[in-house]
């Protein structure tokens, strides 16, 4: 069983950065963040594969946003800088049962365990 507990959402200007943490209780291979507006499906938009050790990132966000784990703290941070208005919505952090999350990482439903969401809203 893996927990997950988001926080540091808010608001921010265009421009501007914040950063999102993910709290882990539990461990999984592929940990990845979502983030999803009203009316539209949830999107992937970052995701860590502890098995390979590696990063990957949506098109929309590569080079702006970076996830990091914080030294002595289970969790996943989301650096977002570069904020634009497209990029606010609910950001929600998620893990499956997998030895590692390959170009699936993306895809929502396969996905087990989520976290309630922090909400992000960027003004224009």
């Amino acid at each position: 069983q893996v927990q997950l507990v988001e926080s540091g959402g808010g608001s921010v200007e265009a421009g501007g950065s914040l950063t999102l943490s993910c709290e882990v209780s539990g461990y999984s291979n592929c940990i990845g963040w979502f983030r999803q507006v009203p009316g539209m499906e949830r999107e992937g938009v970052a995701a860590l594969d502890n098995y390979l050790g590696r990063t990957m990132y949506g098109d929309s966000v590569k080079g702006r946003f970076t996830l990091s784990k914080p030294p002595g703290k289970n969790s996943l941070d989301l650096q977002m800088n570069s904020l634009q208005a497209e990029d606010g919505g609910m950001y929600y952090c998620a893990a499956k049962r997998v030895r590692s999350c390959g170009d699936r990482w993306v895809r929502v439903n396969d996905y087990d365990f989520w976290g309630q969401g922090t909400q992000v809203t960027v003004s224009s």
